[in-house]
This record gives C-alpha cells, sequence and structure tokens, in this order.
C-alpha cells in the first residue's frame, strides 16, 4: 500500500490526504522534510541513495528527509527518516521551508537541521555510503558529484540564514 500524505495548497495549508503516488503523479503538493546533519566540528553529513531506490538511485545527497505523514510535521517526518535511515534518533530543528519545483514533484520542503556526535547504522537498503565534508569540500563535490534535485538548493538557503539561526541542539 502507497503511504498517506496531506495534499497541502501554495500556502502549505491542507486540502485533503492522499496517496504519495497519486501526489507525485498529478504534481499535487504536498510536504516533505528534511534534516541537514553537521558534527561538533560543523562538518555536513552527505550520503550517497542505495542503487536499488526508485527515486534518484545512486545520487548524493545532503539533506536526510522524505515525505511527511497525515498529520506529521516537517521535524516528525525528519527525525522519523533520520533513524529509519541513518540508524539515529535526534533531536531536530526546523530552520526554514519553501516550495521546492526540484525533483519528481513540486512540494513544500521543511528543512531542519541536527548536531549528531556520529552516526548509527545506516541502512543499507537507502543508504550505501555517508561522509563528513566540509562546508569547502561540499561546495566543491556540489558541482562534481550527481546530487538529488533539492540539494544544492538547500545548501544555498541553509548557508544565507544559518548566520542568523541559534545553534541547533546537540544530540548527546
Amino acid at each position: 500500500m502507497d503511504e498517506l500524505v496531506e495534499r497541502v495548497d501554495a500556502h502549505d495549508r491542507v486540502l485533503g490526504v492522499v496517496s504519495r503516488r497519486d501526489a507525485v503523479r498529478e504534481g499535487w503538493l504536498h510536504r516533505v522534510g528534511v534534516v541537514v546533519c553537521r558534527d561538533r566540528q560543523g562538518r555536513f553529513l552527505v550520503h550517497r541513495r542505495a542503487e536499488q531506490l526508485s527515486r534518484f538511485p545512486r545520487h548524493y545527497e545532503l539533506g536526510v528527509g522524505g515525505a511527511a505523514g497525515v498529520g506529521e510535521s516537517y521535524e516528525q517526518a525528519a527525525a522519523r527518516e533520520l533513524g529509519e535511515e541513518l540508524g539515529v534518533w535526534a533531536t531536530v530543528c526546523l530552520r526554514f521551508k519553501f516550495l521546492s519545483r526540484g525533483g519528481l514533484s513540486p512540494h513544500w520542503l521543511g528543512v531542519c537541521d541536527a548536531v549528531l556526535p556520529e552516526i548509527g547504522a545506516a541502512d543499507p537498503r537507502e543508504v550505501a555510503w555517508h561522509g563528513w565534508l566540509t562546508e569547502s569540500e561540499l561546495r566543491q563535490v556540489l558541482q562534481r558529484w550527481t546530487f538529488t534535485p533539492d540539494s544544492q538548493e538547500i545548501f544555498g538557503r541553509y548557508l544565507a540564514c544559518h548566520a542568523d539561526l541559534p545553534s541547533p541542539p546537540e544530540n548527546i
């Protein structure tokens, strides 16, 4: 059975419940929550999606996340996906959201962040590789490696607003 999501409007107001498959096929707006993970040294977590995934296999990604389920906040969706994909349970903070037109269909993207001391056991069905990159290294690989459509915009917006934000809570 396909997962259920909330179809939302251009102002992120709920219109009803639909299947994620229908939302993507029809181009209906829905919500996706992602978390940008940093370590204590300020490096960014980057991962490569597994080969067998139906959406963007073998692409690199800055944010860990997925579609928000019915009644689920951006933070809850991002935290759930972090646990499922990387084996880490952490408190995440919503930093901003924007209407993303990249990817398979348009969606509201809620970008959260968290400081992680380490990574748990990554799910090999989701994550083929992960590593920590400095801001400079990430800028370089964003130009060379194949990233998911949202990654570049997430990074740019994150850096633009990060200087004005309090530090995320550290998960020890």
